[in-house]
């Protein structure tokens, strides 16, 4: 009997008092996860936040605030920004670039057709010869031919050049012969032996001229 007198720290659950036993659970129950009052770890405000969590949060008046008056107080600075520079480097050079491709695309056409050409220089220069004889007739099927090739040429782009009384450049002109003529101050081209041929930048050949020099040399 006197065990049940000395109840004390050892005294069993079963014997624990109804009102004693009541306020035990309550606690354990608020102290619980999830518990209302108590922040459950699952919720926004966890520790299981993710990208999108972060991402998709809405930025606050005062961060907003913050990054107009940065933006206001660099353009009253007269500062650019550095993005909207590389932005106009990188454009800049896009263009060069597309005018450098655009313009080697079109070299390599012209010398493309420069080479077959090329090939009928020798056919041209015999209608000139022909024409200067007189065996071109207007109206003759000899005549008729010529004009045809000709104005084929033409529509490939080729271009002729060299005439008579224009002043000698070396650059287009090849000297085949120099003739003293008096009074004459500067190189003209006395006459064209063979005419030049180029088609846009690509020249085909220069043109063969005789050319008219001082008398004194």
């Amino acid at each position: 009997m006197a065990n049940e007198e000395h109840l004390g720290d050892d005294q069993p659950l079963g014997d624990v008092p109804a009102g004693q036993a009541d306020e035990a659970s309550q606690a354990d129950a608020s102290s619980a996860p999830g518990a209302e009052g108590t922040p459950s770890a699952s919720g926004p405000e966890g520790d299981d936040l993710t990208v999108d969590d972060i991402l998709g949060a809405a930025q606050t008046e005062a961060a907003a605030g913050a990054d107009a008056a940065a933006a206001e107080a660099a353009a009253e600075a007269g500062e650019e920004n550095p993005y909207l520079e590389d932005l106009r480097r990188l454009t800049a050079e896009y263009a060069n670039y597309r005018k450098r491709t655009e313009a080697n695309v079109e070299l390599d056409k012209q010398r493309a057709k420069a080479s077959v050409v090329v090939q009928l220089l020798s056919v041209l220069d015999d209608l000139d010869r022909a024409e200067q004889h007189g065996d071109l007739e207007e109206g003759s099927a000899f005549a008729t031919i010529a004009q045809k090739l000709r104005a084929s040429l033409e529509r490939l782009g080729v271009e002729s050049f060299g005439e008579k009384g224009e002043p000698f450049d070396p650059q287009v002109h090849e000297a085949i012969a120099q003739v003293p003529v008096p009074g004459t101050e500067q190189h003209t081209v006395l006459d064209v032996v063979e005419r030049g041929y180029r088609i846009g930048d690509v020249e085909l050949r220069p043109a063969k001229v005789a050319v008219a020099v001082g008398a004194d040399g």
